[in-house]
């Protein structure tokens, strides 16, 4: 079997990626192992979500997933508040004077994600989909790649992309070296429902134990990330639920009242990951195979995003001159993502650093700082128009 793209990997960033090139001409195959079940008939709140920025919305407007979603679900964001870990030094962001109708929209992973597969099955967008089948081993050639699967079968390509995430195995196959390390952090996600209206607006608290974010859901809930120290996250984990409340209603300084817990927490472990290159002769990395940052900026997703976008956009503008599996033209979207994934990277784990160390005269550094740039406008809405695309 023969194809010019072979997608590893199902996540959102993955598929919207074979989306992308859906009218592109090219025979386009995606592997996922464990891929979501269709159709969501879980109404519960999912408690992964993501801020998604307009620049992301529009990308996935464009493949046919944002028109497609249940809109009911989907919560636009029109402030952000940040502070300090002294509680008195803030960083405001609105969206009016952003130039902006929002800075962002909460949306649940499950829903994106199935929307997304739902397309992807769809004849007419010309996707061939390998469900439940494990990769063995990839082979590189000058002219193609031949990807070998556990049930014996042996896939030609033009190109790899590996879309399956931190712990790629795509990557790791490609033998491309990562720096790594662990932000000893956990983050801490659930939801709750609100004593007060949140009123679309997004908080985040830097705390000497962790950073904490309550990202405004429909009606009157709230999706809670808390990055916490290793020890504090699994004292969070084991609380009762009425403990659980409290912590987080006076952790939030009961800026939105008391809370209620609508969705049981989960955990998933917090890492530093650069990648020493994003491609290599008929292979490209995208999403998290491709970076791995803190979500303090809540930027993981869109940066993926914009990974897919850029990559497709690539191989379409060379098409069909061009091998989509030729170095010269990954190199290309290597160039083109190269500043915007090391910025990010840069950004998120600067903050983590300062905010992260207890010495007294770095504290009132840094929440002086955040006071200053908050009156600084010019600065805020550069901030803003680079998470904002």
């Amino acid at each position: 079997m023969r194809f010019d793209i072979i997608i590893i990997g199902g996540g959102l960033v993955g598929a919207s990626f074979a989306l992308a090139l859906k009218e592109s001409g090219l025979k386009i195959a995606l592997i996922d192992a464990h891929p979501p079940i269709l159709p969501v008939e879980n109404k519960d709140w999912d408690s992964r979500i993501y801020a998604i920025s307009p620049g992301s919305s529009a990308f996935l407007e464009s493949i046919g997933v944002w028109q497609a979603l249940n809109i009911e679900r989907i919560t636009s964001v029109y402030e952000m508040v940040v502070f300090g870990d002294d509680n008195s030094a803030r960083l405001d962001f609105n969206a009016y004077n952003s130039g902006m109708s929002e800075l962002a929209f909460i949306a649940e992973n499950r829903q994106l994600q199935a929307t997304a597969w739902s397309l992807l099955k769809r004849p007419e967008n010309n996707v061939e989909i390998l469900n439940h089948v494990e990769c063995a081993s990839i082979k590189w050639n000058e002219s193609h790649a031949d990807l070998y699967l556990t049930n014996g079968n042996v896939l030609e390509t033009a190109l790899i992309v590996g879309a399956d995430g931190l712990n790629s195995w795509v990557r790791t196959q490609a033998g491309i070296n990562i720096s790594q390390r662990s932000y000893q952090q956990i983050g801490v996600v659930a939801n709750f429902s609100l004593a007060l209206n949140h009123r679309n607006v997004a908080y985040q608290w830097f705390r000497r134990d962790g950073v904490l974010a309550l990202l405004p859901m429909p009606e009157k809930l709230t999706s809670m990330v808390w990055s916490a120290d290793t020890e504090q996250a699994n004292i969070l984990l084991n609380l009762p639920e009425a403990e659980l409340c409290s912590q987080v209603a006076s952790a939030s300084f009961h800026m939105l009242g008391a809370v209620q817990l609508v969705t049981k927490p989960t955990s998933f472990p917090l890492n530093f990951l650069h990648v020493e290159r994003l491609v290599q002769p008929r292979l490209a990395l995208i999403g998290d195979a491709a970076h791995g940052i803190h979500p303090l900026a809540g930027q993981g997703m869109n940066l993926g995003l914009r990974d897919a976008h850029e990559l497709a956009k690539t191989i379409i503008k060379q098409r069909p001159q061009k091998d989509c599996g030729d170095y010269s033209l990954l190199r290309r979207y290597e160039r083109a993502r190269r500043e915007d994934i090391l910025t990010m990277e840069l950004a998120t784990d600067s903050l983590q650093k300062l905010f992260n160390n207890t010495h007294p005269t770095i504290a009132r550094l840094r929440n002086l700082g955040l006071g200053i740039t908050n009156q600084l406008p010019r600065i805020k809405n550069y901030l803003m128009q680079h998470a904002l695309h």
